[in-house]
């Protein structure tokens, strides 16, 4: 008979989660694995855990309170959650409820030893393991031993590390009940974990085994170093034998001891190379049966594996979906658009159904498959160069996959894969007229799109839509529009090769680009520091910004328009918004709130150019730059005439700084034409998203965040959405933040950074890509949400990575320092009009660097020393 508070593991399986938590269900589902030996045992299921709650009135009050805690208050969390481990701990257990266990007990062998384990239904979930944050007790002999060591596993469920990390994983308590594992103790040999696939690089194709002596509490709790064992294709390819000095083994009146190995035997091999293969097959049974790769906890008895739990590996990022089982190479789109958070469906959906390339999905994140480039020497070659240029470390993955012998397939020049990368185009007249030209189509096709939009409803705009991204692809692709991006960078290149060539100077177009014209980025900084000079006179203006909320909008607006000077200032305020109210931080993704609807989020970078700069102050960053760049060409010129042949090489670099300060401002247009046309898809979409919500299809408009274009689409034609998918993809979405995407990816699922590769830098330096040319020394300020910015003159900017929605911080900085960038990537650009040192791509910046540390940036050289 089924026990409504015991479950025999062998009676459950992994669908069961909600009734005997995660390590049960998933031990359940390992018993019926043909070949895979589980100890026996049973499950205290989650009803019991419930009545033991419901039976504590006070117990349900200090829950309220711990689910309302700021997750930053580590005292009062310790306080409260050791409170309720206590009360959960003094309640006694309900004489049916012990009887349905001592009962269990009986069944298995009531004087037995067992091993007592925490199984909470927040747990070896898909997307978030929480390994190790409940409490397990091993060799615990008795039924009374039983009993007290299940009302600590209840209580273990609020141990300070398990709350935080709910509240980190956005979880909330109530929501989350304990099962027990109570299961029949083995003594083993040798002990471990096995990950079937490579937790450091994300390789699927090897696993990982350690192991050591005795129970494997000696590995989990770092007691020893462990074997390393590695396994590819059915063999040991790599191990490291560990001296295991210590071990833990069970006692046989109840609970463990640590014990001394014997020294003749510490360096012996835990587990021998057959074992180890034997293991991983058992491992990829398992694997395959819960189809992800897994974390598995064994013991070896008898040179029998007994498995005592599997979870999903949940750290690796995972791999796009292509239905073949060919090699495949990803580059991330995020690292080069500036944007590696992850974004949500209708988001992804959105840039693929615009993108010029196919793009593929894998954790919230965008990736382009580069294989068949690789593939051929002469795009291989180009596609190499190209991403070299903006980013080396992309640059320095792909060479480490195509080190790998026979890892990407080998063409011949004429085979598939187009033209290399970033072929020259044909030179451009230095012609200031062309760039007018290529804006003016530009606002002309958005001035289309917003007048034909107007009158589309329903199915027909989704139709509409789709023909609307023709053109916008047909936008993004002009020749003529390329052509200039590519002659501003590539004249670039030439100046910073051959200026070094020639006069031994380093990155010399960095002054030469200063206030570039037409550069509608640095352009939006600058528009910023005009509003607060309409603010700055006003003290009534500054304090009412300095007391605005958070909120999502115009409230404010009109508020401040009672205050003296303040319609002026909202009419300023509005302007801008007007011209660049379509910007955020992240704007790749539509579903990101833009300035215009959460206009808020320009207070704080208002309120420091108040306090930061005088009346005036764009105009005459502006032209201090022009006129640096003007004097830095004089004295470049003179300079070559002096050499041999020195006017042929003055005449070209003429030319060519005339050509940069011709086209290397528009190389920002583009964005800014994407995302205006984005913002009027997305106003389009959020008036069917309030059509649906007032038939009641939808709870909330931004549900439809959480669907793919064709869903919504679908959606609106059906007046139906499933519920329970958009709650998935919600659950998923959070997940995504704990990953960090890598700059390159393959089929196998290996993660590869790159890395720079330099000795020429000092010790304990920091390095990156230099971007833009100078040296500062200053206070680091990392921020990594820009509406919390708070700057003084003189701060160095330290962030993950930056749009072209950070411009406005860069007038009020003095360098910056992010993650993720490349030579053209947008901060580059913006760093180098308004004149900052830049080194960008150094990773884990915003760890390494602390926040208020004074840093020194080489912006030159590509690096920066953390001062005293």
């Amino acid at each position: 008979m089924i026990e409504q508070y015991v479950r025999d593991l062998r009676e459950v399986d992994e669908a069961q989660v909600a009734v005997v938590g995660g390590k049960g269900a998933h031990l359940g589902g390992l018993s019926r694995i043909e070949g895979i030996r589980v100890p026996a045992g049973f499950c205290v299921t989650t009803d019991a855990f419930r009545r033991i709650v419901a039976g504590s009135p006070s117990l349900a009050d200090r829950l309220d309170q711990l689910s309302r805690l700021n997750p930053d208050d580590r005292e009062a969390t310790r306080t409260l959650s050791a409170e309720i481990r206590r009360t959960v701990e003094g309640i006694a257990i309900p004489g049916d409820l012990a009887a349905a266990i001592t009962r269990a007990l009986a069944q298995h062998g009531e004087q037995a030893a067992y091993a007592v384990r925490s199984s909470a239904t927040a747990e070896d979930l898909p997307t978030a393991s929480f390994a190790g944050q409940q409490d397990t007790y091993l060799n615990v002999v008795g039924p009374t031993a039983i009993l007290q060591h299940v009302s600590r596993c209840w209580a273990s469920l609020f141990t300070e590390r398990a709350v935080t990390y709910r509240q980190r994983n956005g979880i909330d308590h109530r929501t989350v009940h304990m099962a027990v594992v109570v299961q029949r103790m083995v003594f083993p040999h040798a002990a471990g974990i096995l990950f079937t696939a490579d937790p450091v690089t994300g390789n699927r194709k090897v696993t990982t085994v350690d192991a050591g002596f005795g129970l494997g509490e000696a590995l989990v709790s770092g007691l020893v170093n462990p074997d390393v064992f590695k396994v590819r294709n059915g063999e040991v390819v790599a191990k490291e034998i560990a001296a295991k000095e210590r071990a833990v083994q069970a006692l046989s009146a109840g609970g463990t001891q640590e014990v001394a190995v014997d020294g003749q035997r510490q360096k012996q091999p835990a587990l021998t190379d057959a074992q180890v293969v034997r293991l991983v097959r058992l491992g990829r049974r398992i694997e395959a049966h819960f189809g992800r790769p897994q974390d598995i906890e064994w013991c070896l008895v008898d040179d029998d594996f007994q498995i005592v739990q599997s979870r999903p590996i949940t750290t690796l990022f995972p791999i796009p979906e292509t239905g073949d089982q060919e090699n495949h190479v990803y580059v991330s789109v995020g690292h080069q658009q500036m944007m590696t958070d992850p974004m949500k469906p209708l988001g992804l959906s959105m840039w693929q159904l615009t993108a010029m390339v196919p793009m593929h999905e894998a954790a919230g994140r965008l990736f382009v498959d580069v294989t068949r480039r690789l593939a051929s020497p002469a795009s291989r070659a180009g596609l190499l160069d190209v991403i070299g240029k903006g980013d080396p470390l992309t640059r320095d993955a792909l060479e480490t996959v195509l080190e790998r012998d026979g890892f990407v397939p080998s063409l011949p020049d004429a085979g598939p894969g187009g033209p290399p990368a970033g072929g020259a185009s044909a030179p451009l007249e230095s012609d200031p007229a062309v760039v007018t030209e290529l804006i003016e189509r530009s606002q002309a096709s958005i001035a289309a799109l917003e007048r034909d939009i107007r009158t589309k409803t329903g199915p027909a705009l989704f139709d509409f839509l789709l023909e609307a991204f023709e053109e916008h692809k047909r936008v993004l692709s002009d020749p003529l529009s390329m052509q200039a991006i590519m002659a501003g960078m590539e004249a670039t290149w030439w100046l910073n090769d051959r200026l070094q060539e020639w006069l031994g100077e380093k990155n010399a177009a960095d002054t030469l680009t200063l206030s570039a014209p037409d550069n509608v980025t640095s352009e939006m900084g600058l528009a910023l520091l005009d509003v607060a000079d309409v603010i700055r006179p006003h003290p009534e203006l500054v304090a009412f910004l300095r007391g605005v909320e958070y909120v999502e909008d115009y409230a404010f607006l009109d508020e401040l328009a009672k205050l003296a000077g303040g319609t002026e200032a909202r009419d300023a305020i509005e302007a801008y918004l007007e011209r660049y109210g379509m910007r955020c931080v992240g704007e790749i993704d539509i579903t990101r709130p833009r300035w215009r609807e959460r206009p808020t989020t320009l207070v704080p970078v208002i309120l420091d150019n108040v306090r930061n700069f005088e009346p005036g102050a764009a105009e005459r960053r502006f032209e201090e730059g022009r006129q640096k760049a003007r004097r830095k060409e004089q004295e470049v010129l003179s300079r070559l005439r002096a050499l041999p042949d020195g006017e042929r090489k003055a005449d070209e670099t003429k030319r060519m700084i005339d050509r940069v300060r011709t086209f290397i401002g528009y190389r920002e247009y583009p964005k800014y034409g994407i995302v205006s046309r984005y913002f009027v898809y997305k106003r389009a979409l959020l008036e069917e998203a309030e059509r649906l919500v007032r038939a009641d299809v939808l709870p909330e408009r931004e549900d439809v965040f959480y669907l793919t274009f064709q869903e919504f689409h679908d959606a609106v034609r059906s007046n139906q959405v499933d519920g329970r998918l958009i709650q998935q993809r919600k659950d998923a979405f959070r997940s995504y933040h704990a990953l960090t995407p890598p700059r390159v990816l393959t089929s196998d699922g290996e993660a590869l950074t790159g890395a720079y590769r330099r000795d020429d830098v000092p010790a304990g330096a920091l390095i990156g890509l230099p971007v833009s040319a100078g040296t500062v020394e200053g206070r680091a300020r990392v921020i990594l949400d820009m509406a919390e910015a708070d700057l003084e003159a003189g701060d160095i900017l330290v962030t993950a990575f930056t749009d072209p929605s950070w411009s406005p911080l860069f007038v009020g900085i003095a360098g910056l320092v992010t993650e993720v960038g490349g030579l053209m990537t947008h901060g580059a650009v913006i760093a180098r009009e308004y004149g900052l040192p830049a080194v960008v791509g150094v990773e884990q910046a915003t760890r390494l660097i602390r926040d208020g540390q004074r840093i020194r940036v080489h912006g030159t050289d590509g690096y920066i020393e953390i001062l005293p």
